[in-house]
């Protein structure tokens, strides 16, 4: 399959103010920012089945900005994609304002990562390290607001809570003091992975703000995300690898219908995604319906053909 990218094209709804959906009263649904996965076909996958707010991946905005062979492969988008926001790994206001500059003709708002606990972003000053940098992060707030000149290009940052939650409320009344548009709070701290999520620490962040909160974690169903928005009382709720087993989740579909495994396989080849990214998210919605012997098979194909045979052969519609 080739890696024919679509051109990034203008946003035809970029002057909706996101934080509306937010004010709502309804569960605002949204897709995770996912390395690899949250991507152009896989946002146009989800938002067919009731995804109301989608992330791109995590960039590097040092690199977007200096970049322009990144600033083409990272950041793919058409006019079907909105409202987008695109999250960033930055520690440089300056930087991140120059790249919230470039996109903020084709999204609605940018993210800045405050969450992410792998080595190599804490390493370069990204990610969930900025959560114990309370004034970098007002700064960089502060700079992307000053310098985007459209009022209702959004501000957002996603974080990890601390062991001391007292820390991390104060770190959000900070943020919210410089203008950040909503926050999004992962019910974890940074060291851990697969522990259950700390969603009464997510009900406390909300109830000391005024800025809309979504809640992050662990949630793998239309029910679960209810239930979680009525336990923390946030106005939305993010899901990332409950997405990958089930893009069809926000619609109420318990496991990932044939339609939606059908719709994938029509939007990844009009898009040209690279077969491993194809095979990858196939792999992810088959996992539920599919027996241990058929995985075997399936996940060692090595060819679009292969696996367009595969699932005319054995999950024709």
């Amino acid at each position: 399959m080739s890696c024919d990218y679509t051109k990034t094209t203008q946003c035809q709804e970029r002057t909706k103010d996101p934080l509306e959906m937010f004010h709502s009263g309804h569960l605002v649904k949204i897709c995770a920012p996912m390395v690899r996965y949250s991507k152009l076909a896989f946002r146009t996958l989800v938002r067919k089945y009731d995804c109301d707010l989608c992330y791109t991946p995590m960039i590097v905005a040092a690199d977007f900005v200096r970049s322009i062979k990144a600033r083409d492969s990272e950041f793919t988008t058409n006019k079907g994609d909105c409202p987008l926001i695109v999250q960033f790994a930055a520690n440089d206001a300056q930087l991140l304002s120059d790249a919230a500059r470039i996109v903020c003709p084709y999204a609605n708002g940018i993210d800045i990562n405050c969450g992410c606990p792998q080595r190599w972003a804490m390493t370069e000053g990204y990610g969930a390290c900025l959560i114990n940098k309370p004034e970098l992060v007002q700064d960089m707030v502060k700079q992307v607001r000053s310098q985007v000149e459209n009022p209702k290009f959004s501000v957002s940052i996603k974080i990890r809570i601390h062991d001391d939650l007292t820390r991390t409320v104060d770190l959000c009344r900070k943020a919210e003091a410089t203008g950040v548009s909503w926050i999004t709070v992962h019910g974890r701290n940074t060291e851990e992975r697969h522990q259950p999520v700390h969603y009464d620490a997510i009900k406390i962040i909300k109830e000391n703000l005024s800025v809309p909160v979504i809640a992050n974690g662990d949630i793998k169903s239309l029910k679960e995300a209810e239930n979680v928005q009525e336990i923390t009382g946030t106005n939305g709720i993010m899901v990332a690898r409950g997405l990958l087993a089930n893009p069809a989740m926000f619609a109420g579909y318990k496991e990932t219908p044939l339609k939606c495994i059908w719709d994938w396989v029509d939007i990844a080849l009009e898009h040209g995604t690279p077969f491993m990214c194809f095979h990858h998210h196939l792999m992810y919605m088959m996992e539920r319906i599919t027996s241990k012997q058929e995985k075997k098979v399936f996940n060692v194909l090595s060819s679009t053909t292969a696996v367009l045979d595969y699932l005319t052969d054995h999950y024709s519609m």
